[in-house]
Order: C-alpha cells, then sequence, then structure tokens
C-alpha cells in the first residue's frame, strides 16, 4: 500500500472538505518516514516502528497553541501557528530522548474557510518537516455557533520513539554538569494572554517598526522546533537531562528534569535576551522573577551534560545552526533553597 494521507472529516460542507484535502495532500506527502504504511480513504493511519529500536518505547505528547491564535485572527496571519502546534508537542517528547514519528492535528472552526484552513495545515506541514515526523491525518471540524466566523481552534499531538536503554530521565544529573540554553525564537506560544494584555493597553500598533520588521512579526514568530539538532547531539555526547521551556518559564519547568538531590544556578548575562521581552517587561512593569516563571526569556530549550562534555555539544549545536550557550551550572540542593536561582 503506498503512503498516503487520510484527512477526516466532521460535520464539514463535503465540497469544501474535498477541496481543502486534496489542498493538503502535497502538503502532507513531503512529510512521509518510511514507517508510515495508510492510504487515502482510511478511518485511520498507520504506522509501523523501525527496526533499528531493539527495545522500541513510544513517547507521546499533545498540545495547542494557547490564545496565540486570537494575535493570528486580528493581524489574518495564519501561516506560522501550525509549526507553533507541532513545536510544542514534539519538543516535549524529544527532552525525553525521543525521535518524532508521527503527528495528528485537529482543526475546528464555525464555517470552514478553505483557504485559512489549508494555510494553517501548510504550516502544520513545515513543523513536521522541521522535526522530521510524518503528518498522518487529523480532523477537520466544522460546528456552527461554537466560534465565530474568522477564529478557529487548533490541537494536535506526536508520538516517538526511544530506545528504551536510550531514555532521557535526568536522574544521572549531579552537581558540576554544564547547564545549557538553546535560544528560543521569541515567547513561542506561551504567556500570550500577558502578552495580548499588554498590547492592548500600550496601543502599539503591530504595523509599527520593531528592531527592524513590523512589531507584529515578532510577537508570531513561532516556536522554534528543536529536534534534528539535539538528537544529533545526543549522537554525539551523552545528554542528562533536558527540558523545553514552556508555560511556567525558566523557573516552573527546569525542575522537571532535575533529580531530588540537586539545583540549578543560572547567570542571566550568559545569553542573549531579546528585545521582545525586555518590550514586555518594560511596558507591564514585570519584576524579574515573574518574567521567569512566565516566559521562556530567551531560552526555550535547556540541556544538561557533563562538564567536560559542554565543549562538544555547543559545537554541534552551532554547526546544526542553534545558538546556544553554557547559562549555568548544577548545584547541590539546600532544604531552604531555590531550585532554579537567576543571578
Amino acid at each position: 500500500m503506498n503512503p498516503s494521507y487520510t484527512y477526516k472529516d466532521a460535520g464539514v460542507d463535503i465540497d469544501a472538505g474535498d477541496v481543502l484535502v486534496e489542498r493538503i495532500k502535497p502538503l502532507a506527502k513531503k512529510t512521509l518516514r518510511p514507517e508510515v504504511l495508510t492510504g487515502i480513504g482510511g478511518f485511520g493511519a498507520l504506522v509501523e516502528i523501525s527496526r533499528k529500536y531493539r527495545e522500541p518505547v513510544l513517547v507521546s505528547g499533545t498540545d495547542g497553541v494557547g490564545t496565540k491564535l486570537k494575535l493570528a485572527f486580528q493581524m489574518r496571519r495564519h501561516d506560522s501557528v501550525g509549526i507553533d502546534l507541532v513545536a510544542m508537542s514534539v519538543n516535549d517528547i524529544l527532552v525525553q530522548g525521543a525521535e518524532p514519528l508521527f503527528f495528528l492535528d485537529y482543526f475546528a472552526c464555525g464555517r470552514l474557510d478553505v483557504d485559512v484552513a489549508a494555510t494553517v495545515i501548510g504550516g502544520i506541514a513545515r513543523g513536521c518537516e522541521l522535526s522530521g515526523c510524518a503528518l498522518i491525518g487529523g480532523e477537520t471540524a466544522e460546528m456552527p455557533d461554537m466560534y465565530p466566523d474568522g477564529e478557529y481552534d487548533l490541537a494536535g499531538f506526536a508520538v516517538g520513539v526511544v530506545e528504551k536503554s536510550r531514555i532521557i530521565t535526568g536522574q544521572t544529573i549531579a552537581p558540576g554538569d554544564a547547564v545549557l540554553g538553546l535560544a528560543s525564537s521569541g515567547a513561542h506560544s506561551n504567556g500570550y494572554s500577558l502578552v495580548r494584555k499588554l498590547v492592548e493597553v500600550s496601543g502599539v500598533d503591530l504595523a509599527g517598526e520593531f528592531h527592524g520588521r513590523p512589531f507584529g512579526d515578532a510577537l508570531l514568530e513561532p516556536t522554534r522546533i528543536y529536534v534534528k539538532a539535539m538528537l544529533d547531539v545526543m549522537q554525539r555526547t551523552p545528554v542528562k537531562g533536558m527540558a523545553h521551556i514552556t508555560g511556567g518559564g525558566l523557573t516552573g519547568n527546569i525542575p522537571r528534569m532535575l533529580p531530588q538531590t540537586c539545583a540549578v544556578a543560572l547567570h542571566r548575562d550568559a545569553w542573549q535576551h531579546p528585545p521582545l521581552f525586555d518590550w514586555l517587561q518594560q511596558t507591564g512593569r514585570i519584576i524579574d522573577a515573574e518574567m521567569h516563571r512566565t516566559f521562556n526569556c530567551g531560552i526555550g530549550l535547556v540541556a544538561v551534560v557533563a562538564q567536560e562534555h559542554a565543549s562538544t555539544a555547543l559545537a554541534a549545536l552551532a554547526a546544526a545552526g542553534e545558538r546556544a550557550w553554557q547559562i549555568g551550572s548544577v548545584v547541590p540542593r539546600s532544604t531552604d533553597g531555590e531550585l532554579v536561582s537567576i543571578t
């Protein structure tokens, strides 16, 4: 059976749904992997697990884009939120050492606009290309009276695989290890209720110039996908732990990878802070601690390696086109100390 893409309809106008499916097929075809077996017209998509794994463990993750969508509606820009959708799930499963295999999406609207839906799903396909996973299907639901005209909701999930012996748990992290930070592309997909409030109260012009581009472009910059770069690093040197910096920011996510005996000390001047975060902090008069638990503050992914492997990992990340720095170190956890200190 030839690999192909299945897209199911749920209450969608048949003619519009058929047009959308035809628009999607070539986009999804670009993302196919050898493991995909499904054919057009099935009720489910079939994917086998590569024989290169001796003890394969499946890892899954699901997420949405959140209220960042509201900015996309306001600006009538629908080309990048699909990348955000994929990134949120594939980066999550990456931190446990998993290689993403496939992705499915859910697109819901009040009335199907084929051009908008195809643009959104084109972004999803692009996100799958960037992460090396296959877009194998999804659900397009048209639900009158559920969503205002011009608005929609997005959700999706990714499934990946990791060799059982190479699952990254963080349990080998020890004091003295190096903490590496990979640059974010902006606010990614978190903190946008606050971002939108600050945009509203400040009256900032979304079309106005902001460090060489429209301010709205900086706000809609899609979440960076770290999969290919970090999979390469993991082939070159042992990675002890990783944290995807999403809701909860630096101080909320880094502790999720740490064993009970460890904490992390970060140095704020060790990495570059994108101008967007300076604007958010100054406009909202937000204290540092609140910034660190709300936003990624310029670091989208944190990885821990032994100090002797830090230079190798940083060189591999640079070769993969990632900006990364050693932003701190692992320290012993005290009974009353912070799990993540930023000085």
